[in-house]
């Protein structure tokens, strides 16, 4: 097997936010056994890697040494088993085609993580959630490679250690595997899931979850900023999750900001609003911006590098902190070399 690597790639098209980035050396394995000797060969040479799936997390450098590996595995087919049935999707299925096309066909589970950007192989790394569902509710198994010497191993969820946006793929094992295929586990039983937000006053009784889907795309894209047109990686930071007594505090202060209470006892804020009351939403500072309809939103007007991106970013978490006495984390990862 010869695998294809090309010198100098351009990654500007393969990250969200649009920043410029060129790949050292570049190599996209449409399958297990290539991925195994990408790895293998970065193992010999002493290449740095970097894995690459859909760009939507991800803040990349102008320069990624090395290997940059960018799975192309894009397979996904059902398991039938009593009244569920399990989903198993390679690494690089585009996340929302795959919600669509199982609400399509009668699968509750993942329509409340509809439209949201990026490749399933990323989707355990943040527990990604949305609309009151994250991936944690119904992962089955997480089937991954490690690069130190590309022996395989499937996780069961509680060893994935998710937590709110968080998992052992951040912790442990970051910078250690590379996820290559889901197992999902949904079921043919309506279970609709609406207490998020106003979805519920946009559907029937008896919605089906290809309706639910609908409902979550359309209330996504009147918020949020369509990637192809506006770069950006989603929501940039995570709503920060505080102690009781400083929530109360707050909400004394400012009733009507949003909070909701957690089964540890602390209190989760959001971080949109907080950012809004700041005054920034809109706000504009070179190549960068604000989102002038989700101020959890960063976006990029071009030209702009990784550099000044954090800069920007630095400053509206500085606001916040400062009005509020809460550090905002952010959500997008910085592109870093193993």
């Amino acid at each position: 097997m010869s695998l294809a690597l090309c010198a100098h790639h351009d990654l500007s098209r393969d990250n969200t936010l649009g920043l410029p980035c060129r790949a050292e050396r570049f190599v996209a394995p449409a399958g297990p056994a290539e991925l195994r000797e990408a790895l293998g060969l970065a193992r010999r040479e002493g290449w740095p890697l970097t894995l690459l799936g859909g760009g939507s997390n991800l803040i990349l450098p102008a320069w990624l040494p090395g290997l940059v590996v960018h799975p192309a595995m894009t397979s996904w087919w059902l398991e039938e088993r009593g009244s569920e049935v399990l989903v198993h999707a390679e690494a690089a299925v585009v996340w929302h085609e795959l919600v669509m096309a199982l609400a399509a066909r009668g699968l509750w589970g993942t329509e409340n993580l509809a439209l949201i950007p990026g490749q399933c192989g990323a989707a355990p790394i943040q527990n990604i959630g949305a609309y009151g569902v994250e991936l944690s509710d119904i992962i089955e198994a997480v089937h991954l490679v490690h690069l130190d010497d590309g022996r395989e191993a499937v996780l069961a969820p509680a060893a994935c250690a998710f937590g709110y946006r968080d998992s052992v793929f951040k912790g442990a094992l970051e910078g250690r595997v590379v996820i290559t295929r889901l197992v999902l586990r949904l079921s043919r039983t309506p279970r609709p899931r609406l207490g998020y937000g106003d979805l519920a006053a946009r559907l029937g009784a008896s919605p089906s979850a290809l309706e639910v889907a609908e409902a979550v795309c359309a209330i996504r894209r009147e918020k949020l900023p369509d990637p192809a047109v506006l770069g950006n990686a989603g929501s940039f930071f995570k709503n920060p999750v505080v102690a009781a007594d400083l929530a109360g505090t707050l909400a004394k202060a400012h009733p009507t900001m949003p909070h909701f209470p957690q089964p540890d006892g602390r209190v989760k804020l959001a971080a949109g609003w907080l950012i809004d009351q700041c005054g920034l939403k809109g706000w504009r500072q070179g190549h960068f911006g604000v989102h002038e309809r989700q101020a959890l939103v960063l976006v990029h007007f071009g030209g702009g590098s990784a550099v000044e991106l954090l800069d920007f970013a630095a400053r509206v978490a500085d606001a916040v902190r400062e009005r509020f006495g809460v550090t905002l984390e952010q959500e997008p990862r910085l592109a870093v070399p193993a």
